[in-house]
C-alpha cells in the first residue's frame, strides 16, 4: 500500500507526539483524546476496523496472511513515530502490528514492537486473549518448532531475553527452549570448523546448548516432545572425538 512521505512524516511526528503527551498529563500509557494526534489515530483506528473487517470474510489462511502483508505498511509510519520516543501510549494500533508483524514473519518489526511494548507494559486488544509475552513468546516459539523453521536462532534468543522474566504457563516457555534447542542443533549440524565465524567451544558447545535447552523444555512440561532428541545429543556427544574442546555456544 502507497501513502505519501509527508503524510508518512505526519503519521511519525503525531504517533512520536501521542505517546509522549499521554505519559506527561497522564502519568499512564492512555492514549490523549484531542488534538491532532488523538485525530489521526481515530482515522487510523477506523482503517484498522475496516481492515479487521475484511480478513474477517477470508476464509484462507494464506490469503488472510497475504492481505495482512498489504495492510501492514498502512500502519507503518504511526508505529515507527510511536516506538521512536522513551514514552509510551496504550495504542491499539501499535499492539495490533505487533501480531499482524509476526503473522507475516516479519521479525525484524515484530521484535522491535515486542520490544516496545513489554517495556511500556502495554496491553493487548481485547480480542487477544493472551497476556503480551505468553503470544510473543509462544508465536515466536511457534515459527521455529516448524519443520523447516521459519525464523532464525538469533531472533530466538533476543526473544527468550525480552521474556525471560515474564509471568507465562510453563507450557509456554517450554516451547520457546524447544524452538531455543533445535536452532542450536541445525547451527551444530552445519557447523564447519575451518569458518571464521566458528563458534568457540566447536561442535560440541553447540550441542550442549542444544542440550540444556532441550532439558530446560522437558523439566518445564514432560510432553513438550524432547526426551528423543536428548536421547540423540547426547549419543552424538559421547561420540566426538576427546580433543575437541567444548564450551559455551552463542
Amino acid at each position: 500500500m502507497s501513502y505519501s512521505p509527508a503524510l508518512a512524516h505526519r503519521q511519525r511526528v503525531l504517533a512520536s507526539l501521542a505517546a509522549g503527551t499521554a505519559a506527561a498529563t497522564t502519568g499512564a500509557p492512555a492514549m490523549p483524546t484531542e488534538g491532532p494526534a488523538a485525530s489521526e489515530y481515530q482515522l487510523l483506528l477506523a482503517a484498522l476496523g475496516i481492515d479487521l473487517n475484511e480478513l474477517r470474510s477470508i476464509e484462507s489462511v494464506e490469503r488472510k496472511i497475504e492481505a495482512k502483508r498489504s495492510m501492514i505498511e498502512r500502519y507503518r509510519p504511526w508505529v515507527e513515530g510511536a516506538l521512536s520516543g522513551e514514552q509510551a501510549a496504550q495504542d491499539e494500533i501499535v499492539t495490533t502490528m505487533l501480531v499482524w508483524a509476526i503473522d507475516v514473519a516479519d521479525w525484524p518489526y515484530a521484535l522491535a514492537i515486542a520490544a516496545h511494548v513489554l517495556q511500556h507494559g502495554l496491553a493487548l486488544p481485547e480480542r487477544y486473549v493472551r497476556k503480551p509475552a505468553t503470544l510473543i513468546a509462544e508465536e515466536f516459539a511457534e515459527a521455529g518448532l516448524k519443520a523447516p523453521p521459519q525464523i532464525d536462532l538469533e531472533t530466538l534468543k533476543k526473544v527468550a531475553a525480552l521474556v525471560a522474566g515474564a509471568d507465562m504457563h510453563d507450557q509456554v516457555r517450554a516451547k520457546l527452549e524447544k524452538a531455543l534447542g533445535l536452532g542450536f542443533m541445525a547451527r551444530a549440524e552445519a557447523f564447519d570448523p575451518t569458518a571464521e565465524s566458528a563458534v568457540a567451544g566447536g561442535k560440541g558447545a553447540l550441542l550442549e546448548a542444544a542440550l540444556g535447552h532441550f532439558n530446560t523444555a522437558l523439566g518445564l512440561n514432560k510432553a513438550v516432545g524432547v526426551k528423543k532428541l536428548i536421547e540423540t545429543l547426547t549419543r552424538d556427544l559421547g561420540k566426538l572425538a576427546p580433543a575437541e574442546p567444548k564450551g559455551p555456544a552463542t
